[in-house]
């Protein structure tokens, strides 16, 4: 049985960022209103991730949140994860879908209607949609055409949050769509008050 989701405020974490201050910002996020962590390390080793993966899957037991693990379906299984989000450019969904119990939701990012509806078809639970604005956290990442997101969003019938340069200032120009969640990277680790900037950022973008 899966566990019910709140997309929400979901908050990515900073790789290069001392990890007793990354747990700090977590926890205060998530008394702010974060309602989904993804831990995401893009050049650690397998140890390094699993380490970290086990100390924050630690914390946000204890605060009855979820964690998702990008890319690493291992790690994601190693530690009893949530969930998995995954790129264009790792393993099958097919592939993954083998893999994980039947409790763990997959995520997908997609950046085009095609990518969304394959992904819904193989049985993603989630789609991560951008990047909607310039972002200097991925600063080789797309800008997503003009109006394709809502495309997206009328394509599948799955949760669909939007990615990319988010931030208090202009979240509030995603209240137009249908939005399931937004995801923040520095709008939350870069505050110096994670729980304010939470608050903020639901406000501005929900209401």
């Amino acid at each position: 049985m899966k566990c019910d989701i709140d997309y929400k405020l979901y908050v990515v974490t900073e790789e290069d960022m001392p990890f007793n201050k990354l747990l700090s910002i977590i926890k205060q996020a998530v008394n702010g209103g974060a309602s989904l962590i993804q831990l995401r390390e893009k050049t650690s080793e397998g140890k390094i991730f699993y380490k970290k993966a086990v100390q924050l899957k630690q914390l946000l037991d204890t605060l009855s949140i979820p964690l998702i693990i990008n890319d690493r379906v291992d790690i994601a299984l190693a530690v009893d994860a949530a969930g998995i989000h995954l790129g264009q450019s790792d393993l099958p969904m097919e592939a993954v879908k083998k893999i994980i119990p039947d409790s763990m939701i997959v995520g997908i990012s997609a950046h085009t209607v095609e990518e969304a509806i394959l992904a819904e078809e193989a049985g993603a639970d989630y789609i991560g949609v951008g990047s909607v604005f310039p972002t200097s956290t991925k600063p080789d990442a797309k800008l997503l055409p003009n109006g394709m997101l809502g495309k997206i969003i009328e394509s599948v019938s799955i949760p669909v949050v939007a990615i990319g340069g988010i931030n208090e200032k202009n979240v509030s120009q995603l209240q137009a769509f249908e939005l399931d969640g937004i995801v923040v990277v520095s709008a939350i680790t870069r505050s110096d008050d994670p729980k304010s900037a939470a608050e903020r950022l639901l406000k501005n973008a929900f209401g």
